[in-house]
């Protein structure tokens, strides 16, 4: 479970947090896209009439734009920490220290840090200080007990963490994507997050998953279900997928999750019509220039 300590940190940013500037009697659907190309590269300089909005297959207007969104950074980082990952904990501890170091704007952006494996903890709550986030990200360990909580890990951490905040919300998500004893689903586990406006950066870095393999055969299928799993979490949020390899190490992979973080499109929109309450919506956004890749999350649920 969540520690009490971050939970009641949590519970204090949700009573002192800004209220929406927006009338109450209109609803207002924000989005944050990033938009790439081809080959990867962001794509900064687009403006609202180059995207094309549309809700259950309905057009809607663009009635909020701005590129580069100065919005508050809010990031929680999420670390697996089970049997399976004791090859890659060390490097994954270096490169998240960096990254933090580089992303985060002193006194305007913050992180948390979470692990999960047999439970899920929260080793520091809300904070900009780069020691709190070193000296929590040192306390990572794998744990003698198999499980592998991922599911729960993000349900937890979307409703008790996330979902207080305002801001521009993500998760940067680092497992090889299994999940082992873990009650609660996939679909659960994005519900919360989208409820959560949240998006998840997945990062699959793979272990060895000793703890789930009697011969290759099971091997192979247990890392292409979690590969699966690692992209469905990113695409159904908005955010992106991503694998370490030796061509394409954790380092880089951080910094074109800094870019992207740099360089979003911040939209919204009123619905065009009124529904029932905790109803899905399905969200598309497609941009008039041949080539590029829109990123943003697929849909909603109505309050």
């Amino acid at each position: 479970m969540i520690s009490r300590r971050s939970f009641l940190f949590a519970a204090a940013c949700a009573a002192c947090a800004q209220e929406a500037t927006f009338s109450t009697d209109v609803k207002v659907v924000s989005l944050l896209a990033t938009v790439q190309d081809s080959d990867g590269h962001v794509v900064k300089d687009l403006n609202a009439d180059d995207f094309a909005l549309e809700e259950d297959g309905r057009p809607q207007t663009i009635r909020y734009f701005s590129r580069e969104s100065d919005l508050p950074l809010v990031i929680g980082l999420l670390v697996d920490t089970s049997r399976s990952q004791v090859d890659v904990i060390e490097p994954e501890r270096a490169a998240s220290s960096l990254f933090l170091d580089q992303v985060l704007r002193p006194d305007k952006d913050r992180a948390f840090i979470a692990h999960f494996d047999t439970h899920v903890e929260v080793l520091e709550g809300f904070t900009s200080s780069r020691d709190e986030l070193h000296a929590a990200l040192d306390r990572l360990r794998v744990p003698g007990m198999i499980a592998t909580l991922l599911y729960e890990a993000i349900r937890q951490t979307s409703e008790q963490m996330m979902r207080p905040q305002h801001g521009r919300k993500a998760f940067i998500l680092l497992s090889d994507g299994v999940s082992f004893r873990d009650k609660t689903t996939i679909g659960t586990a994005i519900e919360y997050a989208q409820r959560a406006d949240t998006i998840i950066y997945s990062i699959l870095y793979g272990g060895h998953h000793r703890a789930y393999r009697p011969g290759l055969a099971i091997h192979a299928v247990v890392a292409a279900h979690g590969k699966h799993a690692m992209q469905r979490l990113a695409s159904e949020t908005g955010g992106a997928y991503f694998e370490v390899s030796t061509s394409h190490p954790i380092e880089d992979i951080y910094a074109q999750i800094e870019d992207v973080l740099r360089n979003q499109y911040s939209i919204g929109y009123t619905p065009e019509r009124a529904g029932p309450s905790r109803e899905y919506r399905k969200i598309k956004l497609t941009v008039n220039r041949p080539g590029l890749i829109v990123r943003t999350r697929d849909g909603y649920y109505t309050k």
